[in-house]
């Protein structure tokens, strides 16, 4: 069977060349970047890629920071046609390596952002489209987002969503920034928890019942907080005096746990077995692919692909169900050929 990588970073050399190009002051992004050569050197990238055997692909997305961090809304349209050019020009140049992308947007200027959706999905053959779990910290249930929703619905295809919360965002309120990574290792779960439960109260599935989205890290915090999430949020407003919430949960078409549990999950959890199997507990078969989130470890990326492929292989499940996890999934979702 193929295993399909479903979510792995690169930084192709225009798009990178532009980004430091707008945004010189974050010398510190562009140190970390060329410290992992696999995200921006194809030779790196092959070599890797190589020692996984044929049978090793990728979907590829641009990796952190999100458009709208690098720009203003002016200049990040051009950032998005650049990235989504050159991954198209990837996967049309290497398809035994790169089986699909997912367009990076605009998310700053909306207009950009939807003629950006049309353009990557129906002439460059992008598989999807990436999201970040905020966008310069407004939630993704706001207003001016409701047409992406809208427009991947209508394509029938996922969105990826990416956890980001940046290091100046406080552990506590008296504090003003976050300490020990705390910002990065706790609040990105946190990040990805709170956005899949802000679509869910919000309706989301139930205004698009078609609605795919794939969160990275396998769920963020949601499978483990089961119990939470079902028992507890099943009383929701019981613990809330200046607004009646109970009333949410009544306009919901079903249960909130149901609707969480719609949400499609990567297992890029760097080599836990506990999560993984969580992980696949909750969301069930079909609702988990495989996702390494190369190539951000010490060895550019071996680490992770490694150790998830090695995980996959140990679990305790049928053929038919790695199967489904490796390959099958990716390809129905995706719709590769």
């Amino acid at each position: 069977m193929k295993k399909i990588d479903v979510y792995t970073h690169i930084f192709p050399p225009r798009y990178f060349d532009k980004m430091l190009e707008v945004m010189p002051e974050h010398a510190d992004i562009g140190k970390r970047v060329r410290g992992v050569p696999m995200l921006w050197d194809l030779d790196e990238r092959f070599r890797v890629l190589d020692e996984f055997g044929g049978d090793y692909v990728q979907v590829l997305s641009i990796t952190a920071p999100p458009l709208e961090l690098i720009a203003g809304s002016e200049v990040t349209p051009e950032l998005a046609r650049i990235a989504n050019d050159e991954m198209c020009a990837l996967v049309e140049k290497h398809p035994d390596r790169f089986v699909g992308f997912t367009a990076a947007l605009p998310l700053n200027n909306p207009e950009a952002t939807l003629a950006e959706i049309e353009r990557a999905v129906g002439q460059l053959g992008a598989n999807g489209v990436q999201l970040f779990t905020n966008v310069n910290g407004k939630a993704l249930d706001a207003p001016e987002l409701v047409p992406v929703f809208e427009a991947m619905a209508r394509h029938d295809l996922p969105i990826w969503v990416h956890p980001i919360r940046p290091a100046h965002f406080p552990d506590y309120l008296g504090e003003d920034k976050s300490k020990y990574e705390i910002w990065w290792t706790f609040g990105w779960p946190y990040e990805t928890s709170a956005m899949m439960a802000r679509l869910v109260f919000g309706g989301y599935f139930d205004r698009w019942p078609n609605l795919k989205i794939i969160t990275h890290h396998m769920g963020g915090m949601v499978p483990y907080f089961e119990g939470r999430v079902g028992p507890g949020w099943d009383q929701l407003g019981a613990r809330t005096s200046d607004e009646d919430l109970g009333e949410v949960s009544q306009t919901l078409k079903k249960r909130s746990l149901d609707d969480f549990r719609r949400f499609y999950a990567g297992t890029a959890v760097f080599g836990s077995a506990a999560a993984t199997r969580c992980g696949l507990d909750f969301f069930g078969e079909d609702h988990v692919l495989f996702a390494s989130d190369a190539p951000f470890d010490p060895q550019q990326g071996r680490q992770y692909i490694h150790d998830t492929i090695r995980v996959l292989d140990e679990l305790d499940v049928p053929e038919a169900v790695r199967a489904k996890i490796y390959e099958g999934n990716a390809r129905r979702l995706l719709r590769l050929r």
